[in-house]
């Protein structure tokens, strides 16, 4: 019988951690940790992943605000704009919504963050600690994915695990992060030779390569752990993940769903790395 991991109760259960020790931070100094959006240009899909970035910073009294800038900004007004927030000392997070309008070079601007504000954790900085072992803010999204792991109890020392996809948002991020665990972890992409039977030999199987039902249940070792972090659109329009959810379940042992799965973790772990960069700026 397949487990389903349960990903919005599992981030109601990060938010109401953070919603208490946010309490705490006001306290103890006097403010809310402050978290800015920058968001550039008319991708709708940003647009209301951002409004429920804000709401949800609010709702936990964080002070969250979006500055958004029409689709014509210039590069140097965005850049600008960082290096006001990076020696504004109320806010504690920065994060850039991506992506951004065709003449602003993204990497220039996540370049330009102050590190220690890098709530997204895409800062060169950040990514060569994460992969050195040092502490660091870390992405959100596999961050969230680790979490779930933790929460569906599977145990990651000496696991054998796959990731399908090797972007620096998840795959790449989310290996270090099981390695760092213990995991024996092979990162595999498009270009992988015989891939189904590569996953057929993973405990723990993430799939992040963005295309719609790609991993289908016979490319799944019968008892694994699934995390789908896909979000696509099938053939009728309707959300799905990276896996075939109808044919993975009853042979993984446990998987995330689409949507329900990593989606609401990604907004409780930015909420998560605020708190961090906050207390570790204010020292506590």
């Amino acid at each position: 019988m397949t487990t389903l991991i349960d990903g919005k109760a599992i981030a109601q259960k990060v938010r109401e951690g953070v919603t208490g020790r946010v309490a705490e931070f006001r306290a103890r100094h006097g403010r809310a940790p402050g978290l800015i959006v920058v968001l550039a240009g008319d991708d709708q899909a940003s647009a209301v992943y951002v409004r429920n970035k804000e709401k949800t910073s609010n709702e936990i009294g964080m002070a969250g605000s979006i500055l958004r800038f029409p689709a014509s900004v210039s590069e140097d007004e965005i850049l600008a704009t960082v290096r006001t927030l990076n020696a504004d000392d109320s806010v504690d997070g920065i994060l850039v919504q991506l992506p951004l309008p065709k003449q602003v070079r993204s990497a220039l601007v996540l370049e330009t963050i102050d590190p220690q504000k890098d709530v997204d954790g895409f800062h060169p900085v950040n990514v060569g600690s994460l992969w050195a072992g040092k502490e660091g803010l870390v992405p959100c999204t596999p961050r969230g994915c680790l979490r779930l792991l933790d929460e569906a109890g599977v145990a990651l020392d000496g696991a054998r695990a796959v990731v399908v996809g090797r972007s620096n948002i998840v795959g790449k991020p989310v290996s270090a992060l099981l390695l760092a665990r213990n995991a024996t972890v092979t990162l595999a992409h498009s270009k992988t030779r015989d891939l189904p039977a590569l996953c057929r030999e993973a405990d723990v199987l993430v799939a992040a390569v963005g295309r719609a039902k790609m991993i289908g249940g016979d490319w799944i070792k019968p008892g694994a752990a699934v995390i789908d972090v896909g979000m696509n659109r099938d053939e009728a329009g309707k959300l799905c993940g990276d896996v075939d959810f109808a044919s993975a379940q009853g042979v993984a042992g446990c998987i995330t769903p689409v949507p329900g799965g990593v989606g609401p973790m990604t907004i409780a772990m930015l909420l998560e790395n605020t708190l961090l960069a906050a207390a570790a700026r204010a020292g506590s």
